[in-house]
């Protein structure tokens, strides 16, 4: 702003312009790494869970399950839940995807990822978790496995995603958020009724598998009848 009070332009600077390419560049590797891997569930989950939790056991089964049906699996990279879910589908000898994200405390990824691919920015990274997949589970965790899941509720609900499964697992952990969800969000309309039909709760790994296989069983014959 000069001292007249009128704002004046400022023209990008060096590093604007090869940011530009750094988030091509992120977009470009993660499309041509995604979209060779195959049918994928993508599992959010905290990085703090230690190994043999209930909640990262839960995920490590889920996972193996998913590579049984025919699926691999995508997770965020790092330990905890992340961690559990590609042991799962590296035990299961099937694709263990890793979206590693490069933070100032440095996540490492951990050692049952077959196919890694590093981000920098977080909204490259969030496209990719979402494009190649064909489910989305969501195990506890914080801020960040939030922000995952109401993303890909808004997606879906917007329609700016194709509609998929969403699987909440750890009802305990969730109760309190899915009683606020229909006792106050839908409860006074800031949500349609049929919102929440959106997601399935539940704890059993077999059955959380079976809603993904019923949805896209009919998912393929809807398809196959148009």
């Amino acid at each position: 702003m000069n001292g007249k009070g009128t704002l004046q332009f400022q023209p990008p600077s060096t590093d604007d312009t090869w940011r530009i390419f750094r988030i091509m560049a992120e977009f470009v590797e993660g499309f041509e790494t995604l979209s060779q891997i195959g049918p994928c569930i993508t599992m959010f989950g905290s990085a703090r869970t230690p190994a043999g939790d209930p909640y990262y056991e839960m995920a490590r089964t889920t996972a193996s399950l998913a590579v049984k049906n025919g699926y691999g699996v995508i997770t965020g990279g790092g330990g905890g839940i992340m961690e559990g879910a590609n042991k799962g589908a590296y035990e299961a000898n099937g694709t263990s995807v890793g979206l590693n994200i490069q933070l100032p405390f440095e996540q490492m990824p951990n050692k049952f990822i077959r196919t890694l691919l590093s981000f920098r920015h977080f909204f490259c990274r969030k496209v990719m978790f979402l494009k190649y997949t064909s489910a989305v589970v969501v195990l506890p965790g914080g801020f960040g496995t939030l922000d995952e899941l109401f993303e890909t509720l808004t997606l879906v609900q917007t329609q700016k995603s194709q509609k998929l499964p969403v699987v909440i697992m750890g009802k305990a952990y969730w109760a309190g958020m899915m009683t606020w969800l229909r006792d106050s969000m839908q409860a006074q309309n800031y949500i349609s009724p049929g919102d929440l039909d959106l997601v399935c709760v539940t704890d059993n790994p077999q059955e959380a598998i079976d809603t993904i296989n019923e949805f896209m069983k009919k998912r393929s014959s809807q398809t196959n009848f148009s």
